[in-house]
């Protein structure tokens, strides 16, 4: 099956959520309560389940997670340079500098799903673990200048990074998972990638005049096309698995997270232009992603 068909269901989902959001039955208070459940359970008992029963270890993977810190790194060396030339208001280049390098998990697990069963989703995960802490700091810093101590606690509360922690270590103590445990995970990961990818969808909103062209143009073309470029030529450089590689290069290809919108708003109130960016880039990546996975399958 071509990299398209894999991912046609995803984007179905994202399409619904769409759809969804503009019915008269599903108002913005049920989205809020989908995305605060997914984030804070859903999504963390699939990070935790995927990693803490996985054979994957992270020395093994090595070189997977300085590819996924490379092209990350890349992404906020690539924003912060070209901020002379946008010329864009302090508020709005800080809330919008988090779109250069910010990934959606959720596509990114789902599609990772579809290209390689449980051990593309571990693969994912583990890569995930290492990048949220990582991407959360880098967005915050700039949004709050010198509160290091806000900066640390949102990094130590946030539920991804807690969860892929204690999965990777139960993985690395060996415990056996319990029956019932598993089972109870297993079905709250069943939920999580449908209703994230919803929840997702029902988040879009293309606010017209919020961005300058060339910066809507430029962070997507960061994001959609630098990225996994980048991500590829790390990829081959460091000889990366096939799998090693679909994953780095889905992860960078990804469109920016919904989260960059909730955080930027919550820290300095400027969320309309990252409203656009996500809204934007979700739409263009319908057409990208399967290019690039196309191009490494």
């Amino acid at each position: 099956m071509t990299p398209a068909l894999l991912l046609l269901p995803d984007f179905l989902l994202i399409a619904l959520g769409a759809m969804l959001k503009r019915t008269p039955w599903f108002d913005a208070a049920f989205w809020r309560g989908v995305e605060r459940i997914v984030y804070f359970v859903l999504f963390p008992a699939l990070l935790f389940r995927a990693l803490a029963t996985s054979s994957l270890a992270p020395a093994e993977a090595s070189r997977l997670i300085v590819v996924g810190i490379l092209f990350t790194a890349t992404g906020m060396v690539a924003s912060i340079a070209v901020r002379p030339l946008l010329r864009l208001p302090q508020p709005t280049f800080a809330a919008c500098f988090q779109c250069g390098f910010r990934f959606n998990s959720y596509v990114a697990l789902a599609g990772a799903s579809s290209l390689g069963g449980a051990r593309g989703v571990a693969a994912m995960s583990l890569l995930i673990g290492v990048l949220v802490p990582l991407v959360n700091v880098a967005a915050v810093a700039m949004l709050v200048r010198g509160h290091g101590k806000g900066i640390a606690r949102a990094i130590a509360t946030n539920p991804l990074v807690i969860a892929c922690a204690c999965g990777l270590l139960w993985s690395a103590a060996g415990i056996p998972m319990p029956a019932l445990l598993a089972q109870v995970l297993a079905s709250l990961s069943a939920a999580a990638l449908p209703l994230g990818l919803l929840a997702a969808g029902a988040g879009l909103a293309f606010l017209r005049g919020t961005l300058p062209l060339s910066g809507l143009v430029w962070w997507n073309l960061l994001k959609l096309g630098v990225l996994p470029a980048v991500a590829l030529g790390l990829a081959t450089l460091f000889g990366l698995s096939p799998l090693e590689r679909q994953v780095a290069v889905l992860l960078a290809a990804v469109p920016t997270a919904t989260s960059a919108y909730i955080l930027a708003v919550q820290m300095n109130g400027v969320g309309a232009p990252v409203a656009l960016l996500i809204s934007s880039g979700t739409l263009l990546a319908v057409f990208t992603l399967p290019m690039w996975l196309a191009a490494i399958t």
